[in-house]
């Protein structure tokens, strides 16, 4: 594809409108009538707290259902998504972008003076706009940043399933295509079983909604967390049976860390007496949890994720970088994250995180950093 035709369908088409507001449409319409468990976030300095209703998982499985209707009465192509790849990242660029100028505006009119609501406004016009002026915006009744976040994972997967139908249709979906798809699928589906942990994170907690944000969501998971499909979409590569399985182990060690982790932290903070591995939890100071995983390394969680992502990789082979610009730019993120927690937490906690830094030395990597 030469540069005047990349350029072209730069340009947002139509179809691409279409297929991007029916998407986000259905999610705002699945999310406030199908049933779902309603999840209390975090308590807010207010003393407020919001309530989450978790239907991701069932808003899931009827969009797919729904998607297979379609494709099957002929109604729509399976490989509707990755035919428009390009014009839907641009579109998706353009939305995002007008959102965030509506938000940054709408939240410097703001006169609630609510945690979610209340604008936090610095004078300076980037930095309000790219962090965002308020914590938790609302736009008829959706929880704006709980909804770009589940519109991005849940993208994260159709445009991988898009580009799985036109491997299967080209007769190039060998085994490093389905590992590769697998591998994503369980965890995007593993999100949406666990996504009232999400209500716990620090994005929801603590992050104001801006563009580092809405892009984060709704472009960079969904157009950048896809490369490797894209490149196998267009590079032919034949795993040995002992690479597959190298590559499934690092996918399930990861995976049980991952999970386990995020898991044992969501539990602690629900029931700080919850057993840990069968035992009472280990706390210092009562208030920070040294058990489980979290008494292996103090970002045990970024040591899992890392390997996911880098089993999400591995499929690819090891003939470019370019399938591996997920897994270093995890890796790159998340030691900067723990360093911004590192200080966060010394700040917070004082005497009682020196202590807990001697009791779990390392930060993410056991025995090496």
């Amino acid at each position: 594809m030469d540069a005047a035709a990349v350029a072209a369908t730069l340009v947002p088409s139509w179809s691409a409108v279409l297929v991007l507001f029916s998407y986000l449409g259905y999610l705002a319409a699945a999310g406030a009538v199908l049933p779902g468990k309603l999840v209390p976030g975090a308590v807010l300095p207010d003393s407020s707290r919001l309530h989450y209703r978790c239907n991701g998982l069932l808003s899931l499985l009827f969009l797919l259902v729904l998607s297979a209707l379609g494709v099957y009465m002929g109604w729509m192509s399976p490989t509707v998504i990755a035919d428009r790849g390009i014009e839907l990242l641009s579109t998706t660029f353009i939305f995002s972008v007008i959102v965030t100028f509506l938000l940054y505006y709408s939240g410097l009119r703001s006169h609630h003076k609510s945690s979610s609501l209340k604008p936090h406004v610095t004078g300076n016009f980037i930095q309000d706009w790219w962090l965002g002026v308020q914590l938790n915006p609302h736009f008829m009744g959706v929880d704006l940043k709980f909804f770009f976040v589940r519109a991005g994972m849940m993208a994260w997967l159709f445009i991988n399933l898009s580009l799985f139908a036109k491997s299967y249709l080209a007769g190039s979906a060998n085994l490093s295509v389905i590992l590769y798809q697998f591998f994503c699928a369980w965890y995007i589906v593993d999100y949406f079983v666990h996504e009232e942990f999400m209500t716990s994170t620090w994005d929801i907690i603590a992050e104001r909604l801006g563009f580092m944000l809405v892009f984060g969501d709704l472009v960079f998971i969904p157009f950048t967390f896809t490369i490797q499909g894209w490149w196998l979409l267009r590079n032919k590569v034949e795993l040995s049976l002992l690479a597959a399985v190298v590559n499934c182990f690092i996918f399930v060690i990861g995976y049980l860390v991952f999970r386990g982790a995020n898991k044992q932290k969501h539990i602690f903070k629900k029931n700080p007496k919850a057993l840990i591995w069968g035992k009472p939890p280990k706390l210092v100071g009562g208030k920070l949890l040294v058990s489980g995983y979290w008494g292996i390394a103090r970002h045990c969680n970024y040591l899992g994720d890392i390997m996911l992502a880098l089993s999400f990789s591995l499929p690819c082979g090891t003939s470019s970088v370019i399938p591996y610009f997920y897994p270093t730019y995890l890796f790159i993120l998340l030691i900067w994250r723990e360093r911004r927690d590192e200080a966060r937490c010394s700040e917070k906690y004082k005497e009682i995180w020196v202590e807990y830094c001697k009791l779990v030395p390392w930060r993410i990597f056991p025995y090496v950093y």
